[in-house]
Formats: structure tokens, C-alpha cells, sequence
């Protein structure tokens, strides 16, 4: 049996996605223009409504895919907080990096291709960050 994969339209493809937080169209603009940095030449997706909305994410390099949910000033700053506890437990010989992922997946009931912090809402990064505590702490590391 053969599954296909569905094909997006080039409607689809073009269709800008919208600010998660106030509903306006997300622009690919360069990141130098956000973090006045001259020498950045990545891209990201910044809201219409910025800096009212101060909502952006990253795009990936070298593309135009967005690295995970626009994000607001709170939400990126939790989700940099769970990266450092998070990274801390393979960092740190706790479990291998593949095995942090795994865990995390498993902790969240996510698929491994799902585990992203990039991906995760402010109720989540805060779960990870206490469960990255708890394991920290387990294993006699500073939380």
C-alpha cells in the first residue's frame, strides 16, 4: 500500500501565517532591524504590529521556515530559561542529548520530532523547567 503526501497548494505555500497573540500577518524581516545588530544577516518573522506587539521567531538559516511559534517578550524568555535547565541535563552527563529529547518527548507525550522548546506554550516551559529541576536536583546538580 502506498500512502502520498498531500501537496500544498501554491495559495498555501504563500499564505502568510498570523500573530499568535493579537491575529496580524507575521513579515520576514532581518533580524538586524529587531535587534540592531548590523552584522546579523539572519531573518525573522516579525508581527505587522510590532513593536506593540513585541511577537517574533527565528527562521531558520540558510530558509524561510520559522523555528518554532512566534513568541512574545514572556514566552521567549521562559523558553530561553527551559533551554539553559534543559540543555544543563545533557550538558552535564545526566543523559545524552538524544536521551534529554527522548525524555522530554516522553514527559509531554510528544513525538520526537514534536520536542522542541521553540514549540512550546508558557504553561509547558514551565513544566519543563520544573521537571528539569527535579532531575537536577536528583542527580546533585544545581537547579
Amino acid at each position: 500500500m502506498t500512502i502520498l503526501k498531500k501537496r500544498k497548494t501554491r495559495a498555501q505555500r504563500s499564505r502568510p501565517f498570523r500573530c499568535p497573540h493579537c491575529g496580524a500577518a507575521m513579515i520576514l524581516r532581518p533580524a538586524a532591524e529587531i535587534y540592531r545588530d548590523c552584522q546579523n544577516d539572519r531573518k525573522l518573522y516579525v508581527c505587522h504590529n510590532y513593536p506593540a506587539c513585541n511577537t517574533y521567531v527565528a527562521a531558520h538559516p540558510g530558509t524561510n521556515q520559522p523555528m518554532g511559534v512566534p513568541a512574545n517578550g514572556d514566552l521567549r524568555n521562559l523558553r530561553i530559561q527551559a533551554h539553559r535547565k534543559f540543555d544543563r541535563i545533557w550538558q552535564t552527563g545526566i543523559m545524552t542529548r538524544e536521551n534529554a529529547y527522548r525524555w522530554f518527548a516522553d514527559s509531554f507525550g510528544l513525538s520526537l520530532k514534536d520536542a522542541h522548546i521553540g514549540m512550546c506554550s508558557e504553561y509547558r516551559c514551565k513544566e519543563l523547567i520544573r521537571l528539569c529541576d527535579e532531575v537536577l536536583a536528583r542527580n546533585h546538580r544545581v537547579a
